[in-house]
This record gives structure tokens, C-alpha cells and sequence, in this order.
């Protein structure tokens, strides 16, 4: 009976847990865009939330008068120290390495005019582009210190000073890695994007000329100094380095398409990391997914980004009905401030997505 009583949760376990899930989209988004990594994000904030818990659970504690800031400085500083594990498991890497790929919302069309008004549409739209695949490719030449201060300031709009505060650092020396990021990922990231309904239809017309073998179509539609990412990590076809130039590239991918031993693939247009997208399957398996960055002005291909790695594709599935659905942000509730039993509540529910 007293051990019964000892496992219940107590009013003051339900209130943690209450505040950790409701900073929790925020948390995976800061952390996600530190580490491109969705299972690392859910470590890094299984970590936070124990940390938390330990904190809430202490029967005389300082109160905390600012959860979120207090919950963000935690995990922030938990997905900084886990970067040296990350940079150890990325030089043995085989071939480029890209984000983990997210899937988010895709907008309908007819509610467009109605969230251009709604007071959350900025956050939302903050959101998409601080995820996007190009953006996160650049983010990965910063220094980690540079790119928490980047996510921090430029995505979610922290100011010197609390970015300071969370990071432990003078608000001179923040101002500085500011500005250095800025300047880095301004030099590298393109400045217009091309409209997302331009982009949808680039993608259809450039998906069907690479898996229809209309390698004129293909090239058409490629700019001259295209680039073709690809990240099999050793476990799917890929080419070892980044493919660059519209000839290169056009038979690199006539080739993935003539040489593919599937004998049937479901294309799935999608918003992933924000962007419009396509993700093939291949029965219920989750074969690739692709997105392609276009010249606002020219309407051609800039860069492919193509992940067939099966590790990275786990949280992309076909969801109910067919449709493809991902949802690795999506969090259990966790009883009383304890785990439940067989899972961790700062990380994704496996089965959530089906």
C-alpha cells in the first residue's frame, strides 16, 4: 500500500510535467535546428526533461520564475555537449550527410488568404523556413557555438542578452558569433526563394523527367551549376561526394532512376522541413525522399537534396489511408513526472504516426 502510494503522482509532479510538454514543439524546434537530427533532438530533450523532473521533485528547490528560458538554457547546453558525439559519428561517415528529414503541415490551398491573417501565421512561417533543408545544409558549416547563436537570434529571435544568459557567455562575445554567423550563412544560402506553388510543380515535372528516363527533359529543368546532394550513408545508393553541374547531375540521376531494383514506387508529394517535397515509397517501406531548391527567376533547379539512407527515413511513413505522415515531434504524456513505461516522455510515441 505505502508503495503504491509512494509511485502516484503528486500535484507538483503533474504541474512539471504540465509546463515541460507545453515548451516541448519549441524545445524540439531550437534543439532540431542545432543537431539536424530528429533522434538526437529526442535525446537531447529526454535529458532536459529528466533534468527538469529532478528539479520539480526536490522537496525544498529555488522556484523558477521563467520555466521556459530555465527549460531552453537546459537544452541548448544539453545539444551543445552531444555535438562532439555527432562530429565523431560524422567522420566515419560514408558519403555527404544531410538533416534528418521532418515532415511538417502542408497548407491547404483555400485556407491560405485566412492564415495570411492569423496571429500565429509569422510564427509558422518562421518555423517552416528555420527548418528548411538548404538553411540546415549551411547551418552545418558553422561552429556549434555559432549555430546555437544563429537559431537562437536570426530564427527564434532571442535577444544578445539572453542568448548570453543561456549560453553562459558576455553579451559582447555573443554579438560577435551573431554577426560572424549572419555574414556566413548570408554568403552561402539563396537570398529569393522561388514561390511554393513554383516549387511544386518544378518538383512533379522534375521528378517524372528522372523517373520517366527523359533525360532532355531533365537537363531543361537543371541550372547549369546545379548540385546533387545525396545521403545514403553507406546503406542505400548514393555518390560519395556532392554531384555538381547540370550534365553530371542529369546522369547521375538517369542513372539512380535506369539501375533502381524496385519494381513499383509511390510518389507522395509532401511539405518536408518546410519545403515542398517528394517522398517515394516502395510497398509501405519509405524509399527516398527528395527536395529541390529552384531559381526564383529562371524557375530551374538549383540544388537536390536526396536522402535514401532507411536510418534518417524512419519517421516518414505512410500513414492511414496511404498518405504519407511523419511525426516526430509528437510527445506521450508522461504521468505524474515519470516515464512511462517503455518510452521516454521527451521523445516521439513509435507508434503515433501509423
Amino acid at each position: 500500500m505505502s508503495e503504491a502510494l509512494a509511485q502516484r503522482p503528486t500535484p507538483a509532479d503533474d504541474h512539471a510535467t504540465e509546463v515541460f510538454l507545453g515548451h516541448r514543439e519549441l524545445l524540439f524546434s531550437v534543439v532540431y535546428n542545432m543537431l539536424g537530427s530528429v533522434s538526437d533532438t529526442e535525446d537531447v530533450l529526454q535529458e532536459t526533461w529528466l533534468a527538469w523532473a529532478r528539479h520539480s521533485s526536490k522537496p525544498v528547490r529555488d522556484e523558477i520564475d521563467n520555466p521556459r528560458a530555465y527549460l531552453v538554457r537546459i537544452a541548448v547546453n544539453q545539444a551543445l555537449t552531444r555535438q562532439a558525439s555527432i562530429s565523431r559519428r560524422r567522420e566515419t561517415y560514408v558519403g555527404p550527410w544531410l538533416p534528418e528529414p521532418l515532415m511538417t503541415q502542408t497548407p491547404d490551398a483555400h485556407d491560405h488568404a485566412r492564415a495570411a491573417g492569423a496571429a500565429d501565421a509569422a510564427e509558422s512561417a518562421v518555423r517552416n523556413e528555420s527548418v528548411s533543408m538548404a538553411l540546415l545544409v549551411v547551418l552545418e558549416t558553422l561552429t556549434p557555438l555559432e549555430r546555437a547563436v544563429f537559431v537562437l537570434r536570426e530564427v527564434f529571435g532571442y535577444s544578445h542578452g539572453e542568448i548570453a544568459e543561456i549560453l553562459g557567455r558576455s553579451t559582447s562575445a555573443i554579438r560577435q558569433l551573431a554577426h560572424r554567423a549572419r555574414e556566413h550563412v548570408q554568403a552561402r544560402r539563396p537570398r529569393y526563394q522561388a514561390d511554393p506553388e513554383v516549387r511544386q510543380q518544378v518538383t512533379e515535372r522534375f521528378l517524372a523527367a528522372a523517373l520517366g528516363g527523359d533525360l532532355a527533359g531533365l537537363m531543361n529543368l537543371l541550372a547549369p551549376d546545379v548540385t546533387l546532394w545525396t545521403d545514403g550513408g553507406g546503406k542505400a545508393p548514393s555518390a560519395l561526394r556532392p554531384v555538381l553541374g547540370r550534365d553530371k547531375v542529369a546522369r547521375t540521376l538517369h542513372g539512380y532512376a535506369g539501375n533502381s531494383r524496385q519494381p513499383h514506387l509511390d510518389i507522395h508529394y509532401r511539405h518536408v522541413n518546410g519545403d515542398p517535397s517528394a517522398v517515394v515509397f516502395s510497398g509501405d517501406s519509405t524509399y527516398a525522399v527528395m527536395i529541390v531548391d529552384v531559381n526564383r527567376d529562371t524557375g530551374q533547379v538549383t540544388d537536390v537534396y536526396l536522402v535514401t539512407n532507411p536510418d534518417k527515413l524512419q519517421g516518414v511513413r505512410l500513414g492511414k489511408g496511404g498518405a504519407a505522415d511523419g511525426t516526430p515531434g509528437r510527445a506521450p504524456t508522461p504521468r505524474g513526472g515519470r516515464p512511462a513505461q517503455g518510452r521516454r516522455p521527451g521523445t516521439a510515441d513509435p507508434g503515433a504516426a501509423g
